[in-house]
């Protein structure tokens, strides 16, 4: 499937970024996953290696533009061709990231820029150093639904993911006469450590209240979601909402459950 192949994953020692090095890994493609931790990286590489699989690591910071450009010099210089970009890296904190009301315009820039930025330079150094002269290359970027659903809170991450969905269509158009596809996955409440150590058990229940597949996703499931775009040449500028139909049905479908007796 995708035997030759040379991806990255960026932010993928866990979660959704781990299960996209591990599934990528047992499609046949070369893997690096790009972190921060180094020490924790090769502990999961190591172990990836042991069953087999073809998985390296590479320095990736975030909050450091050159990190983002070496890591794609890195892997070209290793590899000469970079076949699948997983730009992963996502996160907020919820009390500095509230509403239009509290937020602090600093906070908001520095959450709104890293999730840009990330995505920007990650992607445009991968075009324009290998998958440009390879004529073909997938981008796939991880969105929210928070980037297709205002929230109440989350005013930076709402925003900043919203604009990844754009500049993925974006980029989509303009890098399609190159064979290259650009795609986004927007999950819902997905069992990550992320969502148990950031978000309280009640509104985690408040959540799923809401969403008619009444389960948090599994990182496995947006993997599969992942994989799908890696292999997909004819298919460009999607977003893939992996959400369980959260948004689908009415606003107030949560409450409506109980009442749909009582009309």
């Amino acid at each position: 499937m995708l035997n030759g192949k040379v991806a990255i994953v960026t932010a993928s020692t866990r979660g959704i970024g781990y299960a996209c090095v591990e599934t990528l890994a047992k499609a046949g493609a070369r893997v690096y996953m790009a972190c921060r931790n180094l020490e924790v990286g090769n502990e999961k590489t190591a172990a990836l290696c042991a069953q087999g699989l073809d998985v390296k690591t590479v320095y990736f910071e975030a909050y450091d533009k050159d990190s983002i450009l070496n890591m794609i010099d890195t892997v070209v210089a290793n590899e000469g061709r970079i076949d699948i970009l997983v730009n992963n890296f996502g996160g907020t904190k919820p009390y500095d990231d509230k509403t239009i009301f509290d937020t602090d315009y600093d906070d908001f820039a520095r959450y709104v820029e890293v999730h840009m930025s990330t995505v920007f330079r990650a992607s445009q150094a991968a075009i324009t150093k290998a998958m440009a002269a390879q004529q073909s290359g997938a981008i796939i970027n991880i969105g929210s639904v928070a980037g297709l659903t205002p929230d109440v809170s989350q005013l930076a991450y709402g925003t900043s993911k919203a604009g990844i969905i754009h500049l993925s269509k974006m980029i989509a158009s303009q890098a399609a006469a190159l064979n290259i596809t650009c795609n986004v996955v927007c999950p819902g409440m997905t069992a990550t450590e992320a969502v148990k150590n950031n978000l309280t058990p009640e509104f985690q229940e408040f959540f799923l209240k809401h969403t008619p597949i009444r389960r948090m996703g599994e990182p496995q499931e947006i993997a599969d979601a992942v994989l799908y775009f890696a292999q997909a040449p004819y298919t460009t500028g999607q977003v893939l909402a992996v959400h369980g139909g959260f948004g689908i049905p009415t606003p107030v479908y949560g409450d409506m459950l109980s009442m749909k007796n009582k009309r």
